[in-house]
């Protein structure tokens, strides 16, 4: 049976790994700081609108307390912005078959690239051989040590998953994605295997646009034409660059098939997205750059800017470096930025 390794358990690494957890699937999750101090002393907490429960899955801080071993499935769930470290970090960790020592995570081990934006796959692409991209929707939260929320019923979330790069073995890589699809699905999640995987991930980074709003602004109920500016931006960037992209029908349907968001009993009814928390965690880094940052990359290298999008990024990481929170920005100021009218 495969062990399901969480690099960079946060919001959705901890959130999967719980619920798996709970099944009595094995898991082992990788954290750092005072959450992963949290989950080794008192266990992981998931709180659901329906349900809460505290689980004890093994918990390290690195690869020299995981001890790999051959049937490990990697999961990669930290920021986009961490990636590139994280991957590092583990290629080389050695693997076990028993007591032997038989390779390296980058050649013997698969690793799942469950994260925002489009540019983590790659990434991992240059230190591992197996690569599968993973489109994620499940609405979590983080803010507490130990404890995740995890606000959708009846589903807990849904995913499109797939093999990223050229495949030496159709047949291992089926196998491992049957087996991902009925282990994840037995907590609760609907797991998609499409033939072009990447089209859902490009338009889900066209949803994640909108993070940067909620964090710089906080309320954005005036945000309306600033978020449709910069997601019509990012689709003309997307059509010049001549990538496809899933369509809003067929997105929306399939969260819609999966899953309602509900509120969590004492907690708000509203809680922000992963840029959001990263703001009032006050953690100093943000993955804009690899959501709003991306448009502009695409931009820039098929000739076609995307200003309203890379002044975003800049802004994020002003407000990240700053220790700003969210709402330290007004819609007028933002408009006044965002338009060049300042």
């Amino acid at each position: 049976m495969a062990r399901y390794v969480f690099i960079g358990a946060g919001a959705v690494g901890s959130a999967i790994g719980g619920l798996l957890a709970q099944q009595q699937i094995d898991v082992l999750l990788v954290a750092r700081g005072d959450h992963a101090q949290a989950m080794i002393n008192n266990g992981l907490t998931v709180r659901c609108p329906d349900l809460s429960f505290t689980v004890r899955p093994k918990t390290v801080t690195g690869p020299e307390q995981a001890r790999l071993r051959v049937d490990d499935v990697l999961v990669l769930t930290t920021k986009s912005h961490q990636a590139e470290a994280a991957v590092q970090t583990w290629a080389d960790a050695p693997v076990y078959d028993g007591d032997a020592e038989v390779g390296r995570a980058g050649e013997r081990l698969p690793i799942l690239i469950a994260l925002n934006g489009v540019a983590g796959e790659e990434i991992a692409l240059r230190y591992f051989d197996r690569v599968y991209a993973v489109c994620v929707w499940t609405p979590v939260v983080m803010i507490e040590p130990g404890e995740v929320l995890v606000r959708s019923v009846p589903r807990r979330g849904v995913f499109h998953v797939g093999r990223y790069g050229g495949s030496t073995d159709r047949a291992a890589d089926d196998a491992l994605l049957d087996t991902v699809a009925k282990d994840w699905q037995s907590a609760a999640f609907t797991v998609h295997r499409p033939a072009a995987v990447m089209e859902w991930k490009y338009r889900k980074l066209i949803s994640n646009l909108s993070n940067v709003f909620q964090a710089l602004l906080g309320d954005t109920s005036q945000a309306g034409e600033l978020k449709e500016a910069a997601d019509a931006e990012a689709r003309r960037v997307l059509s010049a660059a001549g990538i496809a992209v899933t369509s809003d029908e067929d997105e929306r349907a399939a969260r819609e098939d999966s899953f309602h968001v509900q509120p969590i009993p004492g907690e708000p009814a509203e809680l922000g997205g992963s840029t959001w928390q990263s703001l009032v965690r006050g953690t100093g880094s943000i993955e804009t750059d690899y959501l709003n940052g991306e448009i502009a990359l695409i931009g820039r290298r098929v000739g076609h800017p995307a200003p309203i999008n890379a002044r975003l990024a800049g802004l994020a990481r002003s407000a990240a470096r700053n220790g700003l929170r969210p709402g330290a920005v007004g819609v007028d100021e933002l408009t006044a930025i965002l338009t060049g009218s300042e």
